[in-house]
């Protein structure tokens, strides 16, 4: 399998955030931010994989700065690692004021997707070759991303076999 470079499945969506995607402080309401971010990660996955994909877990979103009714809204993302079935896709969300044209990074997300095959098993996905240097610093950072995931899944599945999946007396 010929590995790909990480521009190959770049992903560049641009909107206007309107009146029912904000929340009571005239924000962009969360919820519809991570809505979002899935959507545009799970096409960088499909286009580096060329295969049916799914979300493993959404390591991260970052909130850095709120996106207002003024602003346009910019999700860019890629595969910045991958490992034999597994594809970790980065996002930056970027607002824009239409007024004065000022960019922020609003946002940052990490994602992992895993592909699969046509019996839904996991299946093999090409190696990822950064090339820009901002590619290549989140390609050579991604192990220990990797390492945090990993260990945060183990915590993760002590506490559900801890927790109970009955309903709750109240």
């Amino acid at each position: 399998m010929e590995p790909k470079k990480c521009r190959e499945s770049r992903v560049v969506r641009t909107s206007r955030v309107f009146p029912n995607d904000v929340n009571n402080h005239n924000t962009l309401f969360g919820g519809r931010l991570m809505s979002d971010v899935d959507q545009v990660a799970s096409i960088s996955a499909a286009r580096h994989s060329r295969k049916e994909c799914v979300t493993a877990s959404t390591d991260s979103v970052d909130f850095l700065h709120p996106i207002r009714p003024s602003d346009s809204v910019c999700f860019e993302s890629f595969v910045t690692c991958t490992g034999s079935s597994s594809m970790e896709v980065f996002v930056k969300i970027v607002a824009e004021d239409l007024k004065t044209g000022d960019r922020k990074i609003a946002a940052t997300a990490f994602l992992t997707f895993v592909a699969l095959d046509d019996n839904g098993r996991p299946a093999p996905v090409p190696e990822v070759i950064p090339v820009s240097d901002e590619e290549k610093k989140l390609h050579e950072t991604a192990p220990l991303r990797a390492k945090k995931r990993q260990e945060h899944k183990r915590h993760s599945k002590e506490l559900a076999a801890f927790l109970t999946a009955g309903k709750s007396e109240a």
